[in-house]
């Protein structure tokens, strides 16, 4: 039975503690969570009407974009994004409580891939030669490491995930940059500016972009002239492969503006005009996790 005090029900990459988890309570505190397995179960969750909005990981500042959250959603659902929420991310080495006395011969450590590689080094000159084993988030890690007391094994995630799971943390902070973010879009079905108290007042927009199938020379300077010359700020570019064959990409382009601005619209006249497919997520604002 639905609860009537929640305002809406929003997906996030669970299981609870997770990174995406506080991100989300950032934006939709006091609402109905639902912790899913998976980024594309999150997304379908959306699609399908089963919540409001899913709140997915799209690039850290260390690891660069994340790669199925793009794809999933130029090639396989027509959602919009409706925020961006940018959080500090810290990792931690923890143990279960009756393993503190042999961390240091620990025998595997889990964690999710972007996290394991942000402690690369950590990782490398303290651990060298031990199991790294990949999960689908930092919370799924300190979870197991939880339901699993008499392995001699640790997770890497944050201190709400410690403390949710009954973990000890042994080693804090140990992520090789310390400047160390990751961004989070919030989605839903309509194309409507989620506006809740918090957000920056600077609108930004996000544009899917195929190239015209003559693959002329010149092509991607076209497109960007298009931005140029009317002053449109580029915050991000970055291509992705279109899965059609070698050499065939899509670009995903972040615009300082709003897309109903008179020169946002003309700019996907022309774009269009020059034989490109252009798909738009929408116009948000930013919220910032302290």
């Amino acid at each position: 039975m639905v609860n009537k005090d929640w305002e809406s029900r929003v997906a996030y990459l669970g299981p609870e503690a997770s990174f995406t988890h506080l991100a989300a309570g950032t934006v939709f505190a006091g609402e109905w969570l639902m912790p899913y397995a998976t980024i594309p179960e999150c997304i379908e969750a959306v699609a399908n009407g089963e919540v409001e909005f899913a709140v997915v990981p799209l690039e850290n500042a260390l690891e660069g974009s994340v790669p199925l959250t793009i794809d999933y959603l130029f090639h396989d659902v027509e959602l919009h994004v409706s925020a961006e929420i940018l959080s500090p991310i810290e990792q931690h080495f923890m143990v279960h409580p009756q393993q503190v006395e042999n961390w240091q011969d620990i025998e595997m450590v889990y964690s999710h891939p972007h996290a394991l590689a942000q402690c690369h080094k950590y990782l490398y000159y303290r651990f060298r030669g031990v199991p790294l084993e990949q999960t689908t988030s930092t919370a799924a890690a300190a979870k197991y490491v939880a339901e699993n007391p008499s392995r001699t094994i640790a997770a890497i995630g944050n201190e709400f995930a410690a403390k949710k799971y009954g973990l000890t943390i042994v080693e804090p902070n140990i992520h090789d940059f310390h400047f160390n973010h990751t961004r989070f879009f919030v989605l839903q079905k309509k194309n409507i500016k989620l506006d809740k108290k918090g957000h920056d007042n600077s609108p930004k927009t996000t544009l899917m972009i195929k190239l015209p199938v003559d693959d002329r020379s010149g092509a991607l300077h076209q497109v960007l002239s298009v931005f140029s010359w009317r002053q449109l700020n580029l915050s991000k570019i970055e291509s992705r492969p279109l899965k059609t064959g070698l050499g065939n990409y899509f670009f995903i382009m972040d615009v300082l503006d709003d897309e109903q601005s008179v020169m946002m619209q003309g700019a996907k006249e022309e774009l269009r005009a020059l034989g490109c497919e252009v798909k738009s997520l929408g116009t948000y604002f930013t919220y910032k996790k302290e």
